[in-house]
């Protein structure tokens, strides 16, 4: 399932004259194609933090009982922070809670979870070495019934980039596809055709055939509630919601020239020196969207298989800065502190882009200003890698689809 949540939303100021990074970033350990860098060359080896917040209900869980308890917890060291968020008919709501007095444990100020809903975990710990690590959860909850319900991208009064994608995932198989898209209603101000495409029987994505112009305001209406979207299942929601789209803001990266250039509203902005993927671990080519924007996260390429020969994770970065995910099979453009030498020179990493950073994450470092100045819904595309074109439905890549496939990929067709 395709997790849309934690989405920060960042806008800066644009810039008055074109900024060059050339000379000031350095360095990048390989990051791997679900976001993840190898362990050796960035702490040495044996010298990084363990997987120490333990996350319950666990990340990826679905179906998870009401009753169940949500705790965060660590064994020693002390919970700098922690975030949890629920959504529920893309609407997001902060879940109250504390940190122990011994800083180790967090939970909700309510026992019970909620219904149909979705629940994001961000959390931050310290251990006894002054050593951050962070973890990012998410769980879905029971749905009563025979029913079904969709889970949406973006979120309500959400303020986006001009590439985000309506995108609606359903906790169930959708047979009745032409009934449910029928119930789903995208319209815009100013107006232009908006038309759905089903990636399979659980999700169903709908686009104009060019980027949206900026200030259009986009209103989804989910009318969902009793229809049938499968032989005895029918929907529960019944909810109308809107978002807004801000600037427009495109970045290309080169591959093959190790630079990124940033365009607001047609204007370059900078051009920025990366480190792409190497040679045997290429980054897809073709648009991407910005799905989600994380201050700091860990990265573990344990999570999609990558382990060394005596089974232990070959990736595990517990601190990276300006996280940003472009695809859900984990390819991010981040930011990276860990190494010097390459950037603007040399492609090393496992599928990622990176941006040099500092530990912590700075805020005058090319990644911190990159992140300060991105939103949720702006393109990212690549070029001149040796690598495919990234699937539509891989994240939010649906503009690598031509208008006409896509409108084919209608049940009203």
């Amino acid at each position: 399932m395709r997790h849309a949540h934690g989405r920060a939303r960042r806008a800066g100021a644009v810039l008055a004259a074109v900024l060059t990074w050339a000379g000031l970033l350095a360095g990048a350990a390989g990051c791997t194609a679900d976001g993840t860098t190898p362990i050796d060359s960035v702490f040495g080896k044996g010298s990084a933090p363990k997987d120490v917040i333990r996350v319950t209900p666990e990340d990826g869980s679905k179906e998870v009982s009401p009753d169940r308890r949500l705790r965060v917890r660590i064994p020693d060291g002390r919970l700098e922070s922690v975030k949890v968020v629920k959504s529920q008919d893309a609407q997001e709501t902060p879940v109250p809670g504390r940190i122990s007095a011994d800083g180790l444990t967090w939970q909700p100020a309510e026992d019970r979870l909620a219904l149909a809903a979705e629940y994001t975990v961000d959390a931050v710990a310290v251990d006894g070495h002054g050593r951050r690590s962070a973890r990012h959860a998410v769980f879905t909850t029971k749905v009563p019934g025979r029913r079904f319900v969709g889970y949406v991208t973006p979120e309500n009064r959400a303020v986006v980039g001009t590439g985000m994608i309506v995108s609606v995932e359903f906790n169930r198989e959708i047979t009745h596809r032409a009934a449910v898209e029928r119930a789903i209603e995208v319209k815009a101000e100013p107006p232009v055709e908006i038309r759905a495409h089903w990636f399979g029987d659980s999700r169903v994505d709908f686009r104009p055939e060019h980027y949206w112009k900026p200030g259009t305001r986009v209103t989804v209406a989910l009318r969902l509630r009793d229809v049938e979207g499968a032989p005895g299942v029918y929907g529960l929601q019944s909810r109308t919601f809107s978002f807004t789209v801000g600037r427009s803001q495109v970045s290309l990266v080169d591959a093959a020239a190790h630079t990124m250039e940033v365009r607001r509203d047609g204007e370059l902005l900078a051009t920025v020196p990366i480190t792409a993927g190497a040679p045997k671990t290429t980054t897809y080519n073709g648009k991407m969207v910005v799905m989600e924007m994380l201050e700091v996260t860990r990265m573990n390429g344990a999570t999609v298989g990558f382990r060394k020969k005596d089974g232990k994770s070959e990736y595990d970065i517990p601190d990276v800065p300006h996280a940003m995910r472009l695809t859900d099979s984990g390819t991010f453009l981040h930011g990276n502190y860990w190494a010097e030498g390459v950037f603007g020179e040399e492609n090393v990493s496992h599928g990622c882009v990176g941006l040099r950073d500092v530990k912590g994450g700075g805020a005058d470092t090319p990644a911190g200003w990159f992140f300060d100045r991105s939103l949720v819904g702006d393109i990212v595309e690549v070029v001149n890698s040796k690598d495919k074109t990234v699937a539509p439905d891989n994240g939010l890549g649906g503009w690598n689809m031509g208008w006409k496939q896509w409108k084919a990929g209608s049940a009203l067709r």
